[in-house]
């Protein structure tokens, strides 16, 4: 079940700790832009998890950039978890929440190491396209930018 949820209950954090190490692990500090939990309180970001009864398999947040567009961030799936179509109806999930909403864009940005690879294949399936840095994040050799339409 995918719902709204708190990234401070523990086992939210647990898995946000997890996304935050990868991402670290997988691009310089000073170009890793994964929120962190104060970050995924921000009101202008909507926190959901997809949960198997009280196991979080995956989270992903949109963060509203404006009054046509949002961001996704915080896409992560347990790596147990993984082929088994979490982040797909995360994405699915956040897509239908930013078109309720009426926001008319979506940007993405994630990493360009081979480990986010598995996340640029499920963004382009689910139609995003390369697009220029957006927002505030500078143009680096680390770090690859998408958008879509809704």
């Amino acid at each position: 079940m995918i719902a709204v949820d708190d990234p401070r209950r523990p086992e939210v954090r647990a898995l946000l700790e997890r996304h935050l190490t990868f991402c670290l692990t997988e691009t310089p500090p000073e170009h890793s832009f994964a929120l962190n939990v104060d970050g995924l309180l921000d009101p202008k970001v909507t926190f959901v998890s997809y949960r198997d009864g009280d196991t979080v398999l995956g989270v992903a947040a949109i963060k509203e950039l404006g009054a046509c567009d949002v961001e996704v961030k915080s896409m992560h799936t347990l790596a147990a978890a993984r082929g088994r179509g979490v982040g797909r109806a995360l994405l699915a999930h956040l897509l239908d929440i930013a078109g309720a909403r009426g926001y008319r864009r979506v940007f993405l940005e994630t990493g360009t190491t081979p480990g986010f690879a598995a996340a640029r294949a499920l963004y382009e399936s689910a139609g995003f396209t390369p697009t220029g840095p957006f927002a505030d994040y500078p143009v680096t050799g680390d770090n690859c930018f998408y958008t879509r339409a809704l």
